[in-house]
């Protein structure tokens, strides 16, 4: 037998066997991301607190919008104090971690709920504010609650507590409470509290027991939760 032809023969079928190989190609397509969709309910539970137009943020895990027994931002303040979210939105939109931010349509009255549904490529994460009026400088919400293992269908449900913003004197006058109740003030840049922390809220006093200077009687007070927040994952 010809060795020298066995050898060419070997070598020729090597190399088109090696062929594919040489011609595959690295390049790897990435797959489109699926559309999230989420609709989000807040359901107020208090007697007599409205609650200002919520601020909803999407978010990966970096964001805060309050940490508690620390400082509130300047923008949360705004919010606390005034129920005005716009600038707690914008700050959160200009955060590199924010996937979408989206404001509620209005404001919701005791006893009652609204609904938002939002369409994303991805979050990690959701965080809510909004602000009880009848106070100085009480709100509400979720601070980065996990979505991460939400599947199409699945539904979270948080009842909330209420936080003092720590930056306004809870002192229930007319003047400073921006809500129904009195039509007082909202934000004001001064901060006369002298904790300067968000912390639980301790509640309202009212004029029915005993702070004969509040402009709040015993149906603005309130009890935890005072707000129920229900996430449901609808693609």
């Amino acid at each position: 037998m010809n060795i020298k032809k066995i050898i060419t023969t070997l070598g020729l079928a090597s190399a088109v066997i090696a062929l594919p190989a040489c011609n595959s190609s690295n390049n790897t397509v990435t797959p489109t991301p699926t559309p999230q969709m989420y609709t989000v309910t807040v359901s107020n539970l208090t007697q007599n607190q409205p609650l200002s137009p919520v601020a909803i943020i999407f978010h990966g895990s970096v964001y805060r919008a309050w940490m508690s027994a620390q400082a509130a931002s300047v923008v949360l303040e705004q919010l606390a104090e005034g129920g005005d979210n716009s600038a707690l939105l914008a700050d959160a939109a200009a955060n590199a971690d924010t996937v979408l931010t989206q404001s509620g349509a209005g404001v919701i009255p005791p006893g009652g709920s609204e609904s938002v549904t939002v369409t994303l490529d991805q979050a990690t994460q959701m965080s809510l504010v909004t602000m009880l009026v009848n106070t100085n400088d009480a709100f509400t919400g979720l601070n980065g609650l996990s979505l991460a293992t939400m599947k199409v269908d699945d539904t979270l449900n948080r009842a909330v507590t209420a936080y003092d913003a720590g930056t306004e004197l809870n002192d229930e006058l007319m003047s400073n409470i921006p809500g129904p109740a009195a039509g007082g003030e909202g934000f004001n840049a001064a901060r006369n509290d002298r904790v300067d922390k968000v912390l639980v809220h301790a509640g309202v006093i009212s004029v029915d027991d005993g702070l004969t200077t509040s402009a709040l009687n015993e149906s603005h007070r309130f009890d935890n939760p005072v707000a129920r927040i229900t996430i449901t994952r609808t693609q």
